[in-house]
Formats: structure tokens, C-alpha cells, sequence
């Protein structure tokens, strides 16, 4: 079996893409992958892969099987399972997550939970999302 590190290489089927020129404002649900370039205020529970991209806003609570952040978040980020942070993002709020790996240069001001009991992991970043 091959392993993937990045959470987006491990995606299947379509993706949802919400646009940079994009604002929502609500509650957010579904399944599948989704990728959020535009701002969100409001909270989400995805059953899937969840991306904020560089350059995306999200106020409220991101609630994904695995998450990934290269944007600003300014509330709580929970996964069911992985959560990748990218040296572009800028949290204020907590993580949670069964394992957390955040790269070089990532703002988070809050408190991280790895909910499998490991240390979260730091890395560089060497590839172009």
C-alpha cells in the first residue's frame, strides 16, 4: 500500500471547489472533497477532505474528516482524523485532530490537541500545494 503524507494526494472522486471571488455566510454540510478559496463565515461539518487555501478566510468552526490549512482561520478546527497546516496559515483558535503536522512558519494561537495521543509533527515545506 502506498502512503500518502499529504492529505490531498489521498482525495477520491470529485472535488468541490468554492471560488477566491466567493463569500458564504451559514451552515455548511455535505460529503466528498471540498476546497474553499473565497471566505466563510459560518461553521461546517464535512464528511470528506476539507482544504482552505492560501488566500481563503474561514470564521467559525471547520468540522472535517481531515483538513488541511494554508489560509486564515480565526475559530476551531476539528478532524476526525488528519490535519495538515500549511507555513502560509494563520489560526486563532484550537486544533484537534488524531494526528497534526504543521509546517515552518504556520501561526496558530491556540491550543493543539492530537487526540491519538502523539506529538504533533513539524515539517518543511518542499512542494507547491
Amino acid at each position: 500500500m502506498l502512503f500518502k503524507r499529504r492529505i490531498q494526494d489521498s482525495t477520491h472522486g470529485p472535488t468541490t471547489y468554492v471560488a477566491a471571488s466567493t463569500t458564504i455566510v451559514g451552515t455548511i454540510t455535505g460529503k466528498g472533497a471540498y476546497v474553499f478559496c473565497g471566505s466563510v463565515e459560518g461553521d461546517c461539518d464535512i464528511d470528506g477532505p476539507l482544504t482552505l487555501a492560501e488566500g481563503g478566510r474561514w470564521k467559525g468552526i471547520l468540522k472535517a474528516t481531515d483538513i488541511v490549512v494554508a489560509g486564515v482561520v480565526e475559530g476551531d478546527v476539528v478532524a476526525k482524523q488528519r490535519v495538515e497546516i500549511s507555513g502560509s496559515a494563520r489560526i486563532t483558535g484550537s486544533l484537534s485532530g488524531n494526528s497534526i503536522a504543521v509546517a515552518e512558519g504556520a501561526i496558530i494561537a491556540g491550543e493543539i490537541k492530537v487526540t491519538s495521543g502523539e506529538a504533533p509533527v513539524t515539517f518543511q515545506e518542499k512542494r507547491q500545494a
